[in-house]
């Protein structure tokens, strides 16, 4: 199953996808097909022409030129003068009552997933959590709330916590900078330190153990 279901769920996204173009948009792409040439051409019968450009093999037409034409627009959208145009659709609808409430989440969800925007982490810092005297390991995304700053006098870091041993959820929590301890440990260190639940360490605390065990040894003899 871990190996199959992959494979199983992008060939069925792709295909739900198919299904929907050509449910919702091919088909009206069509039957323009067949308006227009009927416009020209007022000889051919109409519904000969439905029955090869909406029902039959020529209703494939209409996926690729929907295709084609999300290539394009994404291509305007692209340039200086798309992105202008958008940008003054974007306000237009933030001005609208009900979109507004539902607009600006929706395209955070969809900026996530689509554009080239991921989630990254500077720096690897321990800190007392979730009661003080016990120490958990997080990722820093970035710095604190600004009004939260403002209004404690501090500067806060943004830490995700992340659970073990899955770390892509976790909890995203504001700390003060002073109470976190900046760890000489890589991202990945970290990521694997608490997938294994501890077991994996970093090279450094294998390195510490190591040479404190030395230390017993010595002392014990």
């Amino acid at each position: 199953m871990a190996a199959l279901l992959p494979t199983i769920l992008t060939i069925w996204i792709f295909v739900q996808c198919y299904i929907f173009i050509q449910g919702k948009v091919s088909v009206h792409i069509n039957t323009g097909i067949v308006k227009l040439i009927r416009v020209f051409s007022s000889n051919w019968d109409e519904q000969f022409l439905k029955d090869f450009w909406v029902y039959g093999p020529g209703r494939i037409t209409g996926f690729f030129v929907a295709i084609i034409g999300v290539c394009f627009i994404g291509a305007f959208l692209a340039s200086v003068a798309g992105r202008t145009i958008w940008h003054y659709v974007e306000r237009n609808l933030m001005r609208i009552p009900l979109v507004r409430q539902v607009y600006p989440y929706i395209k955070q969800v969809t900026d996530f997933f689509l554009a080239k925007k991921s989630l990254e982490f500077s720096k690897v810092v321990a800190f007392e959590y979730p009661r003080k005297d016990t120490w958990s390991v997080g990722l820093v995304t970035g710095t604190g709330l600004k009004k939260v700053s403002l209004a404690r006098a501090t500067d806060f870091l943004t830490v995700f916590v992340p659970t073990s041993p899955t770390p892509f959820t976790g909890y995203v929590i504001m700390v003060p900078r002073t109470e976190t301890i900046e760890l000489e440990m890589s991202i990945e260190e970290a990521l694997r330190f608490v997938i294994s639940g501890g077991v994996i360490t970093p090279a450094e605390h294998l390195a510490f153990e190591a040479s404190r065990k030395e230390q017993e040894k010595q002392t014990e003899s």
